[in-house]
């Protein structure tokens, strides 16, 4: 009987990753890693740390090295649907990160180190296994949008009502009891509205688009 040949996870060289990285105007390098079969983040890439973005999403990761710290440049990094379970801590040396994307993972809790991310202005965190948010979240101070949809949060994170940026917060998908659905109403901002898109006439629509910052359209 013939034997069966066991796929092998992709290995990157350092050439490799180097024909990866994009450059783009204003001189701003972007590492394209996603949908590269990747099972681990490639070593070699600590070579190339001088980044804008990074992109490792799409891929087969269970786990972000301790070395993501190296990437102190980045403002964007991409790790949604990939296998991820945790953080490392050094997360939190990323503090010139803005979009921090880790939709479509396994995370079950988030460090309190994500809480050093003062720059952050937008956190995926949508299909994932998240029951509450660390306490720290109050300290990002920048954060305008938050997805947290398709998770196991039965109540709202009361965090949010320290987050006066706030411009959208996305719940949808989520088991909230039915005793919080009204909380959700103080908990954010003063003059933040919940609306569904969907439900509005065109005119009003457009309305609302035009009220930056004090509405959240849900569709």
């Amino acid at each position: 009987m013939a034997k069966v040949k066991k796929k092998t996870s992709k290995t990157f060289t350092l050439k490799m990753v180097m024909n990866c990285v994009e450059h783009r105007l204003g001189g701003k390098r972007h590492l394209n890693l996603g949908f590269k079969e990747l099972s681990t983040v490639p070593n070699c890439i600590q070579k190339v740390c001088d980044m804008h973005e990074v992109n490792l999403s799409r891929n087969l990761i269970r786990k972000v090295p301790d070395f993501i710290d190296h990437f102190v440049t980045i403002k964007v990094l991409d790790l949604h649907s990939n296998y991820l379970e945790t953080l490392p801590v050094t997360i939190g040396r990323l503090q010139n990160l803005q979009v921090l994307n880790l939709c479509n993972n396994r995370l079950t809790a988030l460090p309190c180190e994500v809480g050093m991310l003062w720059n952050l202005h937008t956190l995926y965190l949508g299909l994932n296994h998240l029951e509450a948010l660390p306490g720290s979240i109050v300290s990002l101070k920048e954060l305008r949008h938050i997805d947290l949809s398709d998770n196991r949060f039965t109540r709202v994170p009361f965090c949010l009502s320290r987050l006066k940026e706030l411009e959208t917060v996305n719940l949808d998908r989520n088991p909230i009891l039915p005793d919080q659905t009204q909380i959700l109403e103080y908990v954010l901002p003063e003059g933040f509205h919940l609306v569904k898109a969907r439900l509005l006439c065109k005119s009003c629509l457009k309305r609302c688009q035009d009220q930056k910052g004090a509405v959240n359209l849900r569709w």
